[in-house]
């Protein structure tokens, strides 16, 4: 039976831990089944990871669409999330909802969208029709050139008041679910203790609700540059498969992410 946002939100009220990792085909769908992960994000780290190239910004949604209908075949159990890719969110509400219904009818059961309060318009609007959406705040890859770099975000006061200011506005205007990229764990920490909904961290230490990596990072295929908050999950495993049960259950556990992968 296919996990839905109801089941993820009775979870994370419960004190578990979500396990989430992204996943791009049918063939590691049914392995990430398998092993017992709860979410698979068709994220637009295809872009790198895939593609090879050096950001998310050139994956359009022709692609996006394309990989989330292999991931839906392939996948029997977990809930699918679905990213928007950059410049299909950011062209108001409703070119965005006509976007987002594009990788509903691929098989998505929740679109994934970067950024705070200018979102929170388009946020509203596809929550009003029907389209779950899961907020993204902190590093967020697109705005790679605007932040000047892959670097850790809301170190400071105030930026760490606003972005706990954005993720309530996130959740006000409908948002179901919030990524948290590269953040300080203590800020992390607050923000989850402040939302109803639940928070999946990357580099956002362990307190978040669950917890995200990219799938050929913690395989420890993708040749470029590991974050910091990167775990090589092969390095002990006999196999795919167990590299994944240990990643679940790590998560699971709150063993994953250690101090050594947080910030």
């Amino acid at each position: 039976m296919r996990m839905t946002l109801h089941t993820l939100h009775r979870m994370a009220q419960e004190g578990g831990r979500i396990a989430m990792l992204t996943c791009y085909d049918a063939s590691f769908a049914a392995l990430l089944d398998e092993a017992g992960v709860d979410c698979l994000l068709i994220g637009d780290s295809l872009g790198m990871v895939l593609q090879g190239h050096d950001s998310t910004l050139p994956v359009t949604m022709r692609d996006v669409a394309y990989h989330t209908a292999c991931v839906a075949r392939g996948s029997k159990r977990a809930f699918i999330i679905a990213d928007m890719p950059f410049g299909s969110f950011q062209v108001g509400p409703a070119a965005t909802f006509h976007n987002a219904a594009e990788l509903m009818a691929a098989g998505a059961q929740m679109v994934k969208v970067e950024g705070g309060q200018p979102m929170v318009e388009t946020i509203e609007y596809l929550t009003d029709r029907g389209v779950p959406v899961c907020g993204h705040l902190g590093l967020t890859p697109q705005s790679v050139h605007q932040l000047g770099g892959y670097r850790v975000q809301a170190r400071g006061e105030s930026e760490a008041k606003w972005l706990l200011a954005e993720a309530k506005m996130l959740e006000k205007a409908g948002a179901g679910m919030i990524v948290l990229e590269a953040i300080p764990a203590a800020l992390a920490r607050d923000v989850t203790r402040s939302l109803e909904i639940p928070t999946i961290g990357i580099g956002a230490g362990v307190d978040c609700s669950g917890q995200v990596l990219v799938l050929y990072d913690m395989l420890d295929i993708y040749p470029g540059k590991k974050a910091k908050f990167v775990k090589n999950f092969m390095h002990s495993a006999g196999s795919v498969q167990g590299a994944v049960e240990a990643f679940v259950k790590e998560v699971k556990a709150r063993t994953f992410p250690g101090p050594e992968h947080s910030f």
